[in-house]
């Protein structure tokens, strides 16, 4: 399992990010440095109507690289998950256009829709979600049931070593920590050799301990298992385990990172907060509806 990188590796400051932003290509400010597995054009999500309008994502481009782990953040109501469930489907943009591994999600009806989910996306959610009255291997291989598709032992062994859970896999979900359970989650991601993985929040309900370790999974799946990782997470350390981190502030994506470290996240965030504190986009939690983050 990897260690947690991003200790050594370089930064782009939020005035130089915005400087390059001003003249290079896509919503991240720079050009991708590796195929793209996921990409948004002209993104926009708006709530309610009239004077109570909400716009969560305001024109946000983003290409999403192939075989990397990216992290989304950005301060509360920003659009963070917002635009990461209009990325994997769950939910449509109110204008804007979504391609995932070369399909355009945004103009899929809701049957294609469930058919790309079950068979290109992976999720990862802060609920593990499992069921409670199957073993870990079952609840594991459970997309593949639904979907009636054969089980890969040799992938399947390969995703449960490089998750540590041989030794637990006849166990139950209440006979699992908390860390244990959200790796059995990570490996159901996984199992169906997804295009993308989809993280939203995927250590918000587990101690640094066992955050750390699935942590150190989703970069190793990328690393050691060429898995594509997209992950929101409002915790610098976790955004430091990333390759790329974007930033959004308003409903737009303002700046990156690129090999962070925990404080270059931290001080990226600080900078943004009182920027987006002080818009006129609405970020008070008493006004944002539920899912603007």
């Amino acid at each position: 399992m990897s260690s947690r990188p991003g200790t050594t590796g370089a930064t782009t400051t939020v005035a130089a990010s915005a400087e390059h932003a001003t003249g290079a290509a896509g919503a991240s400010g720079t050009t991708p440095e590796r195929p793209v597995i996921a990409t948004a054009r002209g993104l926009v999500k708006t709530y309610g109507r009239g004077e109570a309008t909400v716009r969560a994502l305001d024109g946000v481009d983003v290409d999403l690289e192939r075989g990397r782990l990216t992290a989304i953040m950005g301060p509360s109501g920003s659009g963070k998950s917002t635009l990461m469930h209009c990325l994997a489907g769950l939910d449509s943009p109110t204008v804007g256009t979504v391609v995932v591994d070369g399909e355009t999600v945004s103009a899929m009806s809701e049957r294609r829709l469930t058919r790309l989910r079950r068979t290109r996306i992976g999720f990862v959610f802060q609920s593990f979600n499992l069921v409670p009255t199957l073993t870990a291997e079952e609840n594991i291989v459970l997309p593949l049931a639904v979907a009636r598709r054969p089980v890969d032992r040799e992938w399947f062994d390969r995703v449960v070593d490089a998750v540590g859970l041989r030794p637990r896999l006849g166990h139950r979900p209440a006979e699992l920590s908390g860390g244990q359970q959200q790796r059995v989650a990570c490996a159901r991601a996984l199992v169906s050799r997804p295009a993308v993985v989809f993280a939203d929040e995927p250590t918000g309900n587990l101690d640094s301990r066992a955050a750390a370790e699935v942590l150190g999974f989703l970069r190793s799946s990328v690393d050691d298992l060429g898995q594509s990782v997209a992950m929101v997470t409002h915790d610098p350390t976790a955004a430091s385990y990333a390759h790329r981190v974007l930033f959004l502030a308003d409903g737009r994506l303002v700046t990156e990172l690129r090999d962070p470290t925990p404080q270059a996240v931290l001080d990226t965030l600080g900078a943004l907060t009182p920027a987006a504190s002080a818009g006129a986009h609405p970020a008070d939690p008493a006004h944002e509806p539920a899912g603007v983050r």
